[in-house]
């Protein structure tokens, strides 16, 4: 295999990670006013990932592998949205009980999410029903990743990570940084980081002993996105804010009301 069918599938997934973030950032910052037309195109876009996922599932070609990858992200990129703009959250929808603790405090912080979590279980099983036995599950097994990726964030989060960059978290949901632990190094964390990595390290020794281009195409893209996501949980334990990144995608409003320290909630 040449040089370039393993460095162009972690290229693509980079352009793709940091293209539509930056998107979903601008997209979600905006006036409230402009949610509901953002989450029509969204449902839109979302739609057709799914069909194109479910298109591509019986095409093992280095094309359908992309295009089934892509579909992924815009069905990612649409749950994303929902959640973002408030569309789809949970029933709790204000700060944290500053008395809860424990089990009562995970409760309540669950509430706050329970209806995206329940969406993206819903999308991925619906995935795995439609790709069951077909060769092509590049975009299947790239939802779930991002589901467990996410996942692990968000425990992180409730438990206590040392660091948390929220500049791309919209004001309407500032609510839900009261619900994030204290800022520490915890075991969770650690392990979190280890079993992350450990991840992203066999799925790229898949893509050493890949047959074929078309598998090789789609182990390259899985590994990508999980070193990706190992990055994501580096950046929870270093003090680096990473939504510095794409500050230049958000509204000129929501800019300048970080730049005055506008974080209030």
């Amino acid at each position: 295999m040449s040089l370039g069918s393993h460095l162009l599938p972690a290229g693509a997934v980079l352009l793709l990670w940091f293209g539509s973030t930056a998107l979903i950032a601008w997209m979600a910052n905006r006036s409230r006013a402009t949610y509901r037309r953002s989450l029509a195109i969204g449902g839109v876009a979302g739609a057709a990932g799914l069909l194109t996922i479910a298109a591509t599932a019986q095409s093992m070609t280095v094309g359908a592998v992309y295009l089934s990858f892509c579909g992924a992200l815009v069905v990612w990129g649409w749950q994303e949205l929902a959640f973002l703009t408030g569309a789809v959250g949970g029933p709790r929808r204000c700060v944290a009980d500053p008395m809860a603790t424990g089990w009562r405090r995970f409760s309540q912080a669950t509430a706050t999410v329970i209806y995206h979590e329940i969406a993206l279980a819903v999308t991925l099983l619906l995935l795995l029903l439609v790709t069951w036995g077909a060769p092509n599950q590049t975009g299947t097994a790239a939802f779930a990743l991002l589901f467990v990726l996410r996942l692990s964030t968000k425990l992180n989060l409730f438990l206590g990570t040392p660091n948390f960059s929220d500049e791309l978290l919209p004001t309407h949901l500032r609510y839900l940084l009261t619900y994030f632990g204290p800022s520490r190094l915890g075991f969770w964390l650690l392990v979190s980081l280890v079993a992350v990595f450990a991840l992203a390290v066999w799925l790229g020794t898949r893509v050493a002993v890949a047959p074929s281009g078309a598998e090789t195409t789609a182990a390259g893209l899985l590994f990508a996105l999980a070193a990706l996501g190992a990055l994501e949980h580096v950046f929870l334990a270093l003090p680096i804010r990473d939504g510095a990144l794409w500050r230049w995608a958000l509204p000129t409003r929501r800019r300048e009301e970080i730049k005055g320290g506008g974080y209030g909630l």
